[in-house]
């Protein structure tokens, strides 16, 4: 965890490189999404609709996204649904202080952000209508707590969704991740593979749809 740590420490000082490969803007962004992770911009859309795909529109309940890293993706999202309490949390102090600078360039003053630990969750159980987590399961090193903790604090008939990185769907990102991420502490094994992200949520939720573009694993399950 503190390898982990110490590495989104460096990308909360790099906010503006990683917002663009995670929005797909940008000469770099583009290129390293294209490169190393297979997405065009026609894919790049795809992953985009499956990471949300879980949140009702005009969702009103009580959500909790984790990690909320720099929020550019969530908080365009967090915006428009005026009725919902929302709570993003993170280890990384870094991306949270990127996250809560965001938000009130946004004047979006009706979301909580909680610097807090994935594998100890200081929510109620069954707390939460909706729980989402995007890229965050590839990161967090102690995962069995992680989808231990995610499942507690998610009410009966709540919704778990979001996206994560999944192995063996394209060879080039594979060796990128073994090969720079791993090292560089942004990424922990072990890792899903599609079939067996499919076995897990499934063996833990009523309900687990997943699907995937290239590396990316989407997945809206319901409790």
């Amino acid at each position: 965890m503190n390898k982990n740590f110490d590495a989104y420490k460096i990308v909360g000082n790099l906010a503006k490189f990683y917002d663009s490969m995670m929005t797909n803007s940008g000469f770099l962004g583009q290129s390293v999404l294209k490169i190393f992770w297979g997405l065009d911009a026609a894919a790049y859309q795809k992953f985009l609709a499956q990471a949300f795909a879980g949140i009702p529109e005009n969702f009103s309940g009580r959500l909790l996204e984790v990690p909320v890293g720099t929020g550019v993706l969530s908080l365009p999202v967090w915006q428009k649904l005026d009725g919902a309490e929302i709570f993003c949390v993170d280890y990384s102090e870094k991306m949270l202080d990127a996250a809560k600078k965001r938000a009130t360039q946004m004047n979006l003053c009706g979301v909580k952000f909680l610097q807090g630990d994935v594998a100890n969750l200081p929510f109620a159980d069954n707390f939460f209508d909706c729980v989402l987590s995007i890229n965050g399961f590839h990161v967090f090193s102690d995962k069995e707590a992680a989808w231990k903790e995610t499942y507690r604090v998610l009410r009966s008939g709540g919704i778990f969704c979001g996206c994560m990185y999944v192995k063996g769907e394209n060879r080039r990102t594979d060796t990128f991740v073994e090969k720079f991420c791993e090292p560089q502490g942004f990424f922990s094994p072990p890792y899903e593979t599609f079939q067996t992200l499919k076995k897990n949520l499934g063996n833990r939720y009523s309900r687990a749809d997943v699907t995937h573009v290239e590396s990316f694993a989407g997945f809206v399950c319901t409790k």
